[in-house]
């Protein structure tokens, strides 16, 4: 018999490189159907040395990775610890984290997300659900996108629930299957621009609203051939090195003409990827504070309510996700779905510590 009530803390940390975003949710489920209260969140902004060792990670080799990984699930631990003493939380069903991914090719049969060593059970004192992405990949799926099942559980009466963050992705119901993927870089990029600038971000978006459009560039960037294959699809950063930035670098022209003809194609991808374009749209994560971004997108969908959460909804809906992810595990419930993913079947992923 499984509990109908949980609390639980949810980890994420995105490829925005913003911090570990950490919850603490309570989640009721009665006959099936579920709710949820946010009790707690917190985001621990990394050091500029682990910025530094997150971004050029890509590129490690295998000894390096190891290293990071271990490193990063000491520190990981340690921070979630530092959380479940600072506010007295000792009645935690368990810690649900994502990690953080450093390499996603899924084509080659690798995902890894570092932070999910068994020792990060030890290390906090509480049982520990993680690593969630390897069995779908092995499975012949893309390890990603997870959220939607969190989307269909929890906000089913969106018609469409859109994150931006590094990256942004969508989830809907369509012929009562889940569809999602990912549809384009944004903060990956529009940060990267940013920091070439002396900044974190780009405020509300107004070093992008300032610049011209480049047509040539904003032409190139919407044939680039992942827009027009089929889901399941997702990225990676990978992406975003070896294609987009090299990309958008052929351009002799000003970082805000750089920023303003990206905000445009991220606004078209995102308008391309709605098979319908009337209806509502949950907005979450941190592209929904660029204003700039979002005129755009309401722009290209005038028929489209964007709804944009309050802040703490908008900013922790990853981990609350994760955090319901975790919880479906221990039920031994399905928590990927194959019909996002590509796997060969919807199943319970990740692991137990």
């Amino acid at each position: 018999m499984f509990n109908k009530t949980y609390k639980v803390i949810g980890v994420m940390s995105g490829t925005s490189l913003d911090g570990i975003d950490i919850v603490t949710v309570e989640f009721n489920v009665l006959d099936k159907e579920w709710s949820f209260k946010i009790l707690g969140k917190e985001t621990i902004s990394y050091s500029e040395d682990w910025v530094n060792q997150l971004k050029k990670a890509i590129t490690f080799s295998d000894e390096k990775l190891r290293q990071l990984n271990e490193n990063y699930t000491i520190l990981l631990g340690s921070i979630i610890k530092e959380f479940i003493t600072k506010y007295n939380l000792n009645d935690i069903d368990a810690v649900c984290s994502h990690g953080h991914t450093i390499l996603h090719q899924p084509q080659n049969g690798l995902t890894l997300q570092i932070g999910n060593l068994p020792n990060i059970a030890k290390i906090i004192g509480v049982k520990v659900v993680c690593d969630f992405r390897v069995q779908d990949v092995k499975l012949g799926g893309q390890g990603a996108p997870l959220v939607p099942i969190g989307d269909r559980i929890l906000f089913s009466e969106y018609d469409y629930c859109l994150n931006l963050g590094g990256f942004s992705n969508i989830s809907f119901e369509e012929n009562n299957r889940r569809i999602a993927f990912d549809i384009s870089p944004v903060n990956t990029v529009l940060n990267y621009y940013s920091n070439k600038m002396g900044l974190n971000y780009d405020d509300k978006g107004e070093i992008s609203r300032k610049g011209n459009l480049d047509s040539e560039l904003l032409n190139e960037l919407n044939n680039l051939e992942y827009y027009s294959q089929s889901f399941p699809k997702s990225l990676g950063f990978e992406f975003v090195k070896e294609i987009v930035l090299p990309l958008i670098e052929k351009y002799s022209i000003t970082y805000h003409d750089k920023m303003f003809t990206f905000t445009e194609h991220i606004a078209i991808q995102t308008a391309k990827a709605l098979p319908s374009k009337k209806g509502k749209i949950l907005v979450t994560g941190g592209g929904a504070y660029n204003i700039y971004l979002m005129e755009r997108m309401q722009f290209h969908l005038p028929t489209i309510e964007l709804i944009i959460p309050d802040s703490e909804l908008l900013e922790y809906k990853e981990a609350l996700i994760f955090a319901l992810l975790g919880v479906l595990k221990l039920r031994n419930e399905i928590n990927v779905l194959g019909s996002v993913t590509g796997a060969k079947k919807d199943h319970s992923s990740g692991m137990i510590y």
